[in-house]
């Protein structure tokens, strides 16, 4: 699946979004945004692309993702206000296994910066620096033992700026994502910048479906790269069990991006969210 051909399709749910709240957005004459119910899960992440959001002051979240090859990878983040929020993270290959796990090289860490809130025609945007990439640490590059790469089968974002635009439906919010980001993750040579896109929504009050696609510009060339040049499209589908617990199953590399793997990525993650 080519860059175009998933950014027309991305287009095109973007468009429909845009139409369907139209007339729900058409009673607020303010610049306020409508107000919506306790339960609905505002994510400050989608798969493996940031959103705008960020956690609110005196909050925390601790998430546990599993991966393939036995993986696992923790992360906390902390809303030192509502505009900042930061984070560490850190996890091996081979936690669920017999054989000795493989501990990723250092701990990983994510700063975000709300920039700019919200309002009913402004999306939100905020800038950030995530060193944390998925699934294993390489040193070589897939098929090539003699180059050495240092880095995760799937980049981090680096420094990165995102925006994100809801659209209250009833009940639910569906949220609009994009942005750009400078990975730096470099040891193979690609250094180019790369985009993504984004969309998050709730199928009812506990189901929720995420979806993304990430460009990877970055991670398309020949060498070290482990991508084929046609994007990550990823997903997940969301049980938000409660106010402040959320269970995803992830999906990825919808496209066959990956020149090491045959099918497509699956892993487990669950969320926790709560206040100091």
């Amino acid at each position: 699946m080519s860059h175009k051909l998933v950014s027309l399709l991305f287009t095109l749910l973007i468009a429909t979004v845009l139409i369907l709240p139209s007339t729900v957005l058409a009673q607020y004459e303010s610049d306020e945004l409508p107000a919506v119910e306790r339960y609905q899960w505002q994510p400050t992440m989608l798969v493996d692309c940031p959103t705008a959001g960020t956690l609110k002051r005196a909050s925390y979240n601790v998430s546990i993702r599993s991966y393939p090859a036995g993986g696992v990878l923790g992360a906390i983040n902390i809303g030192l206000s509502n505009r900042l929020m930061l984070g560490i993270s850190y996890g091996a290959q081979g936690i669920i296994a017999e054989e000795r796990p493989i501990w990723n090289p250092r701990v990983e860490f994510n700063v975000k910066l709300s920039i700019v809130d919200e309002t009913i025609i402004m999306p939100a945007i905020s800038a950030g620096f995530c060193s944390q990439g998925f699934g294993a640490w390489h040193n070589v590059a897939p098929k090539d033992i003699t180059q050495k790469v240092d880095r995760y089968t799937f980049k981090s974002k680096g420094f990165y700026v995102v925006g994100s635009k809801s659209y209250t439906m009833g009940q639910f919010q569906t949220g609009l994502h994009g942005g750009l980001n400078y990975s730096t993750e470099q040891e193979d040579n690609d250094e180019n910048i790369s985009f993504f896109l984004g969309l998050d929504t709730r199928l009812n009050r506990d189901i929720g479906l995420v979806l993304e696609y990430d460009f990877a510009t970055n991670d398309d060339i020949n060498g070290g790269s482990f991508g084929r040049g046609n994007g990550y499209l990823n997903g997940a589908i969301q049980w938000v069990y409660a106010d402040n617990l959320v269970m995803e199953f992830l999906f990825k590399n919808l496209t066959n991006n990956r020149k090491d793997a045959s099918d497509i990525w699956r892993g487990l993650q669950v969320t926790y969210v709560e206040y100091f």
